[in-house]
This record gives structure tokens, sequence and C-alpha cells, in this order.
């Protein structure tokens, strides 16, 4: 292994060294190890701030919020002054500035199935505590496919849950909840959470990271482990691998797809140049230099309700049009920025000079500038 510790290194982990089950050998392992949390919010604080105390050599953060006064309560990277920056950012400065020798990396974007493969690939284990269902499925679906180490942790009121996933040694998320519908469970600002809770569940996270990572103890592979804050109480039910499984079983429904038209690694995504709302209504009223703007959703989409000017070249269509794109600044844009993030790297991939996102799609415009837009 090729990870030396420094003697500053040496200093900052000595209470790692003292444990004979880390020691120096785990301590390099951590400073190797490639870790992304999805969702940096109340889970991926606790677990972000740990894991980066621990040494964890390069932690990757992907969300695609910015922080609102309501976050203050229980994520516990952000303060005061960090309201309305986007999280990653905010989080990336903050580890940076709690250790210095690690590498932190800001993934600002909304994880899809259009650039989860491209993400995951740079890391060797995951943490997942994002509050979205659908998220959470796509998490695990791809960890099973692409062979990846997941911590799963997740939150709701007074009440927490965590597992372990390792390829080919036991289940998988979807083994234990085989289906559940989008909106089945409520989310934080929908059903509210007690402000520590997430603490709690985020540094078990941490823990299973590191154990994984290290290679001690027992993980909580076949096992949920839940945690009642109003009893104080930790419970553990145990549970197999179903044959049946979409995604692990013997016949699965889900398998991992070839790269589809258009594919965009991560490192075109992250070449991409933002801008907000607020910037796009500002540069259009003062008309200071032309400006196109790209609708890439669907024709009913678009119909529905556009920005006036704008151009409607679907996602799917803009590979083959590329002579239509004009050579000047242009703004893409669609519901929330999914599709227009990967519309820009498409677009500068065509000769694009300057290819802006509108950050946050037209949703952040509706709800920025102009709440009379119909979506």
């Amino acid at each position: 292994m090729s990870q030396d510790l420094s003697p500053a290194e040496l200093r900052r982990y000595s209470r790692h060294l003292s444990l004979a089950e880390i020691g120096a050998c785990g301590q390099q392992r951590l400073k190797a190890a490639r870790v992304l949390i999805v969702g940096a919010g109340g889970i991926g604080s606790p677990a972000a701030l740990y894991l980066a105390a621990a040494g964890v050599g390069t932690l990757g953060l992907v969300d695609f919020d910015r922080v609102d006064e309501s976050n203050l309560q229980r994520q516990v990277l952000y303060d005061s002054a960090s309201i309305g920056e986007p999280k990653t950012a905010v989080a990336r400065a903050r580890l940076e500035a709690l250790n210095p020798a690690i590498r932190v990396v800001a993934h600002q974007l909304e994880l899809c199935a259009a650039n989860v493969r491209q993400l995951f690939e740079h890391y060797d284990l995951v943490i997942d505590g994002n509050d979205r269902l659908g998220t959470r499925y796509l998490v695990n679906d791809a960890c099973v496919l692409y062979g990846k180490p997941l911590v799963s942790a997740a939150i709701h009121r007074f009440e927490g849950q965590a597992m372990t996933y390792v390829p080919h040694q036991g289940p998988c998320y979807r083994c234990l909840f085989a289906n559940m519908a989008e909106g089945m469970v409520p989310n934080c600002a929908e059903a509210g959470v007690l402000g520590v809770l997430p603490g709690v569940l985020g540094t078990i996270a941490a823990t299973e990271a590191i154990k994984l990572i290290v290679g001690i103890g027992v993980p909580l592979i076949g096992r949920l482990l839940t945690y009642d804050a109003l009893e104080l109480r930790f419970s553990e039910f145990r549970f197999a691998r179903r044959s049946d499984c979409a995604v692990c079983g013997e016949h699965p429904s889900i398998t991992a797809p070839a790269d589809p038209p258009g594919f965009c690694t991560l490192e075109e995504l992250e070449r991409v140049h933002h801008i907000s709302a607020a910037q796009l209504a500002q540069a259009l009223a003062g008309a200071q230099q032309p400006m196109s703007l790209i609708d890439v959703r669907e024709p009913d989409e678009f119909a529905t309700g556009h920005l006036a000017g704008a151009l409607n070249i679907p996602l799917a269509e803009l590979e083959h049009s590329a002579a239509r794109l004009p050579r000047q600044s242009t703004v893409f844009m669609c519901r929330s920025g999914a599709r227009s993030l990967k519309a820009c790297a498409i677009a500068r991939r065509a000769g694009v000079a300057e290819a802006l996102q509108l950050e946050g799609g037209l949703l952040a415009w509706k709800g920025q500038v102009d709440p009379s837009l119909p979506l």
C-alpha cells in the first residue's frame, strides 16, 4: 500500500493508531479510500464530518439543493451564513477546513439514471442518506449492478434505520423493501423530524463505512438496525436475499444498461457552467449581449409553459440538432436541472462556446422570478 502517513497524520490520527484493530495499516486504508455520500443533508452532514475527521482520503458529496433556513435545525455542516448557498460547496469548504489533508469533491447535481454510473465508478463505497425514495432505489440498484458496497440510512420523525449491502455477501435494499411508491413515506418537510435523530443515523453510517474500509467488526449485512428515539431503543431485524429480487435475484429484471445515446462522462458534466434564475432574469432584462434560450423538455411540457423566446429542442434530439444550436451564449433549461445539465455537456461537445445550465431549472425560475409560470 503506497499511502504512507506523514508526521502530521501520525499526530492527527494517533488515537486510531493506538487501536490494534486499526493501526497504521488501517489508517492507510482510510487514506486510500474513496467514499461517495448521496445527500449532504441531515444524515450526510455528520457522516461526512466524521469520515473527514477519520482521514478518508477522498470524500464525494452529491446534492443539488441550496441551504435553507429550515435545514439548520439538524444539518450540522451549515450555519446561518450558508443560507442560499449550494450545499456541496459549503460542505466542501467546511470539511477541508476540518481536515486539509483530504480531498473533497462537490457534485452539485441531481442524481439520476443518466449520470449514476459515471459518478459511482470514481468511488469505492457509497453512503446513501437522501430522503427521496426513488433515489434510494436508484442508489441501491446502481451499487448492486456496479459492485459497490452501500451503507443506507433513513429517518422518519423520531425513528431511524440503517443497513449495509456488500456485493455477493448479502441481500440488498430491494430484498427488504421490494417496491414502495414515492410518497408512501413522507419526507422531513411533510412529517417533521427530531433534530438530533439524523446525527445518530449519520454516525452509524460513518461507523459502518470505516469498518468496511478497514476490514474490522461485523457489518449490518442482512440486518436492519432500527432506532426509536422516544424509547431510546435499538432493535434489529434479520432479512435474507430474495431469489425473486428485481436487481440481485436469480432472474433480475433490472440490469445494467448500455451507454444511452448522448452519454456524457462525469468530467463533462462537472465542467458545465451554471446560471441562477435571478442572474438569468437580470441578464435578459439588461440585454447586454445576445443570449439564446433552449428548453430541452418534451413538446407537451414545453406547451404547458415556457420562457418567452425559448426554442424547444428535446434532449433526445439534441445531438442530431447540432447544426441548429447557436454559437453565442446559450442557456439550457428543463424542469429541475437534470436534463439541462446533460444538454450543456452535449452542446459543448458540439462547439457551443458558452453553454449555461439554468440552475434548479424552471422550478427555480417559478420560485424566484415568476410564480405565474405554468409547469
